[in-house]
């Protein structure tokens, strides 16, 4: 054996995350976005694409979302055989797709985190008008934590916050409509951004430094995926916020040109020298 270094086999595996979202092909949001927060936190990071973007640094190009069939398979072959610690959803284009999403979460014990996707940074819509509905009705009922932006509170409830004031409003009312936990992100306010985590009673507020950095691609599914990666290792809700908002801060702090357009986050920030 002489000079060959022996890998210790490892006696059971990390903590198991699932997304469900998708796949965007400049590798800054998304599933791969989701993969790589997943795997530099220190859980195994496991994908069920449900729709495919084409996206660059500019923008979205087109998608193309998956048959529910496909979708479903990709479920019931990952929670029947490996199973899950904990899922994470993104990006489910259409009604079908959010009520095939749904049903599986609800037969699920695991904590879901759902990030409820209407548009990309650049402003292109994502979800289909009319699967609004089916977020609100289907997919917030079965959620542990759902963490809305402020376009997406409106989206969802109407409700319309222009300062950090209106965080609890909008939190009580995307409460009524069924999830767990809210954390409203309140990162397009005025001043030093501001997010709220609420759970019909208690509130936990979470400031971060604001960094002069136009390089955001990936933040909404990168804190949403890191806050599923704590949970399944055993964190409760309000530690996982804040312990997946430093790594997303620092992932801000560190993003990086691409392209022509808004850069990526950088989610290997802690791995960098």
């Amino acid at each position: 054996m002489g000079g060959m270094t022996t890998i210790p086999s490892r006696v059971q595996a990390p903590p198991l995350v699932l997304t469900v979202a998708g796949s965007d092909s400049g590798g800054g949001a998304g599933i791969q976005a989701d993969l790589k927060t997943m795997l530099a936190l220190g859980v195994h990071g496991m994908s069920v694409v449900a729709a495919v973007t084409a996206q660059n640094s500019l923008g979205v190009q087109g998608y193309w979302e998956l048959p529910p069939e496909a979708v479903r398979a990709q479920l019931d072959s990952v929670l029947s055989d490996i199973g899950v610690h904990a899922v994470k959803t993104g990006m489910l284009a259409s009604t079908v797709l959010v009520e095939t999403v749904a049903e599986a979460l609800a037969g699920s014990d695991a904590p879901a985190v759902v990030d409820p996707v209407g548009v990309s940074k650049h402003g292109d819509s994502l979800l289909a008008p009319d699967a609004v509905h089916a977020v609100r009705s289907a997919l917030l009922p079965v959620a542990t934590v759902v963490t809305p932006n402020l376009f997406e509170v409106e989206q969802l409830t109407g409700v319309k916050v222009v300062d950090e004031s209106g965080l609890r409003e909008a939190a009580e009312a995307v409460k009524a409509l069924g999830p767990r936990w809210v954390l409203i992100k309140g990162g397009h306010l005025p001043g030093e951004p501001a997010d709220l985590l609420f759970d019909g009673e208690r509130e936990h507020r979470f400031t971060a430094p604001r960094h002069d950095n136009r390089h955001t691609h990936g933040t909404g599914c990168t804190l949403a995926s890191a806050i599923a990666s704590h949970l399944a290792m055993g964190e409760d809700v309000p530690t996982a916020v804040a312990k997946a908002k430093e790594y997303v801060t620092g992932a801000i702090a560190a993003g990086f040109p691409l392209g022509s357009g808004i850069g990526p986050v950088d989610h290997a920030w802690r791995q960098r020298p």
